[in-house]
């Protein structure tokens, strides 16, 4: 029994269990680092130069889905329009269509209910010819009215089905538009978020640096443009009374927020604002930067005066109203307002005149 006895292990003591210690803790070590996952790779820290650069090209990408989007809203808006004129002329047209085909059916009921005997028979019979005669003519003449009614009528349902067809074709524009539509809103909306989360990074201190830039531009300074506007305005006369109104608007639009899309009176986009500026002069403008650049006659920037729309970026994505003496008027960007800035703040790509 003895021999058979399971012998009993003793513990390791001294340098050998110090060894095994040490490999047992390696060993789970191990299984513990190959288990878990590895370490996601840290974003890499910005300067604040280059913060500013990567938040104002996405401003630059934001603007530049904006304008697609007003674009693309006018001819939504257009779509829309033109469907309803269209569905409304169908609407109309079909119910002269019924008023013609229940007085063509009254028509053929009224020949049913008289036409039982043959015209000859019903001549022999008659006990005056003579008013059977006159009866026959006028049955003729009906007869012509009826069937220059029943033309008529095919020439109307022609005229629905054309309608109709290019009410579905509308239609079907109108969904692409706003499909369109939300696209660009998309766009906008996620290079604005990317951009606000890199100035979410920014120290207050760096913040404040960056805000202050904005305000300034190159030189400009917006509290003391705020407080003399009505000097500058006058310092460099506008070419023409339609100009001089369309600047006197820009004027009294400063400090009114930049609100996506917006065309006033409370607040603007870009190019809302120098819409509503010009329609304040009489003059209509297209929504969109890259059509109002094609708006009247295009200057150089030497040759800018008071009134001029001028044109910035490669794509032609945002736009102010020249006031003189270098400077413009602009809604920037969101999170901003309306504000008096120089025109070389940003890259120039044309200038056109209105009038």
């Amino acid at each position: 029994m003895a021999a058979h006895r399971k012998r009993k292990q003793r513990p390791l003591s001294g340098q050998a269990g110090r060894t095994a210690a040490t490999l047992a803790l390696a060993g789970a070590a191990t299984a513990t680092t190959a288990g878990a996952p590895s370490p996601a790779h840290a974003e890499p820290r910005l300067t604040a130069a280059q913060v500013k650069a990567k938040v104002d090209r996405l401003y630059e990408q934001a603007e530049s889905a904006t304008e697609r989007y007003n674009g693309a809203k006018v001819k939504a808006d257009d779509a829309r329009a033109s469907l309803t004129l269209l569905s409304d002329e169908a609407a109309r047209r079909t119910e002269r269509l019924n008023t013609s085909r229940d007085a063509l059916g009254s028509i053929a009921a009224a020949q049913y209910r008289s036409g039982g005997l043959d015209p000859a028979v019903q001549l022999g019979l008659s006990s005056k010819p003579e008013d059977f005669l006159e009866g026959a003519a006028l049955a003729e003449r009906t007869g012509a009215r009826q069937a220059a009614m029943i033309v008529s009528i095919r020439r109307e349902l022609g005229r629905i089905a054309g309608l109709r067809g290019r009410a579905d074709s509308r239609a079907a524009e109108l969904r692409a538009r706003q499909s369109e539509l939300a696209r660009h809103k998309s766009a906008a909306r996620a290079k604005l978020d990317s951009a606000q989360r890199l100035l979410d990074r920014l120290t207050a201190a760096q913040r404040a640096r960056y805000d202050q830039r904005q305000d300034q531009g190159t030189g400009g300074q917006q509290g003391r443009g705020q407080r003399d506007q009505g000097q500058r305005a006058g310092a460099v006369p506008a070419p023409n009374s339609r100009a001089a109104a369309a600047v006197a608007f820009a004027y009294g639009a400063i400090g009114k927020p930049y609100v996506w899309g917006a065309t006033g009176p409370g607040s603007f986009d870009c190019s809302g604002l120098t819409q509503a500026a010009w329609r304040a002069a009489g003059v209509s403008l297209p929504r969109t930067t890259y059509t109002q650049i094609n708006a009247g006659r295009r200057v150089s920037h030497d040759q800018l005066s008071p009134g001029d729309l001028v044109f910035f970026f490669s794509g032609v994505s945002h736009v102010g109203i020249y006031v003189g003496g270098g400077q413009m008027i602009h809604a920037p960007r969101p999170g901003s307002a309306v504000r008096l800035a120089p025109v070389d703040q940003m890259p120039f790509a044309g200038a056109a005149r209105p009038v």
